[in-house]
């Protein structure tokens, strides 16, 4: 048995090179000695997004992307299918998760420092996984076509509506008209099930690419000689970063089963009626920052402004941050400004969330 397989693999090798690849791409793999658990939030990601193609390519099996079924066909998936009410949760909690990782994952990186010289281009692809990520979370949003996915669309376009110039024309293609309807489900549904993840996935192999060219970069503040110093990523590493994705597992599984509708408030048990206007709509959690700006500034206009602003300065932060220093504790109008952001959209949040 062992001589068969020994010729079968060096037939493949003769063929692909694999046991080089293996070799070089995973046995003689480096990495700091710096690197803690902080740096495995990077392959948890990658669980998620593994979780999230899985369950939504089976939930297609029986979702019916059309208006007048589109609903009933949740409903047949939780209460009808076996095990279809895990899957459809597993989706809806696994989503919330990948931006939960994601954000963490991107605070750590500002918070190390990470993105400066020659990792530009990872801070690039990162803020085009967030924003991807949140647009497969918006059009994933209304497939259900419940009262809170209908009327939080809704709401969304609006905002859309505000940006100048092309926000208008943005809120009408992707509507399929001036209002949310059944041609914005067909469209909502081409965005999520094709288009997003195919780019999810494009930008997730530059991003590991980047990675694997540069190099991870070393704990700022770290000795020379400990920036040096460098170890193994297979097994030690690749095992510590399975631990902590077994542990962000572990939470996941907790609020899965213990808390299954903490994402899906009662108006989300309702099929959708255009004629009929919940009290309370609001967007998802991860865009709730975004709606209280627009609430608390009196020109929409202008809150679009601030926001576009402000994403623009997130995607160029590399460029903007020139200082060749990579310790924040050393940088205290850094990390002054560091804090203030993150509680900054902290409290926003909540505010949307209580308003």
């Amino acid at each position: 048995m062992a001589s068969r397989r020994s010729r079968a693999l060096d037939w493949l090798d003769e063929r692909t090179g694999v046991r080089g690849l293996v070799r070089k791409q995973l046995l003689e793999y480096l990495i700091p000695a710096t690197t803690n658990r902080w740096y495995s939030l990077g392959f948890v990601l990658l669980v998620f997004v593994a979780i999230q193609l899985v369950s939504g390519f089976l939930l297609l099996f029986y979702y019916v992307p059309d208006a007048s079924l589109a609903f009933d066909s949740i409903e047949r998936i939780m209460h009808e299918i076996p095990y279809g009410w895990l899957i459809r949760l597993i989706h809806v909690h696994g989503a919330n998760a990948m931006v939960i990782v994601l954000l963490l994952h991107m605070l750590v990186v500002v918070a190390t420092n990470a993105y400066k010289r020659p990792r530009e281009l990872h801070w690039l692809t990162g803020c085009l996984l967030l924003f991807t990520t949140l647009g497969l979370c918006f059009t994933g949003y209304l497939l259900p076509w419940s009262q809170l996915s209908f009327w939080a669309t809704t709401v969304g376009m609006r905002i859309v509506q505000s940006v100048p110039y092309v926000g208008p024309t943005i809120m009408e293609y992707f509507q399929g008209g001036t209002v949310v309807g059944p041609t914005t489900l067909g469209r909502a549904f081409a965005f999520h099930a094709s288009l997003l993840p195919l780019l999810l996935l494009v930008l997730i192999a530059v991003h590991i690419y980047l990675v694997r060219h540069t190099g991870i970069s070393s704990l700022p503040g770290a000795s020379p000689d400990a920036v040096a110093r460098k170890r193994r990523f297979f097994p030690g590493f690749l095992l510590e970063d399975a631990a902590v994705a077994l542990g962000f597992l572990a939470a996941f599984s907790g609020v899965l089963f213990f808390l299954p509708h903490l994402y899906l408030p009662p108006e989300a048990f309702e099929k959708a009626d255009p004629f009929t206007t919940p009290l309370h709509v609001k967007p998802e959690w991860y865009f709730l920052a975004q709606y209280q700006v627009l609430r608390l500034v009196p020109s929409k206009t202008l809150g679009i402004l601030l926001q576009l602003v402000a994403f623009a300065a997130l995607l160029l932060l590399p460029f903007l941050d020139r200082s060749e220093c990579r310790d924040p504790r050393k940088r205290p109008i850094f990390l002054v400004g560091f804090v203030i952001v993150v509680l900054g959209s902290v409290a926003l949040t909540l505010l949307g969330a209580l308003a």
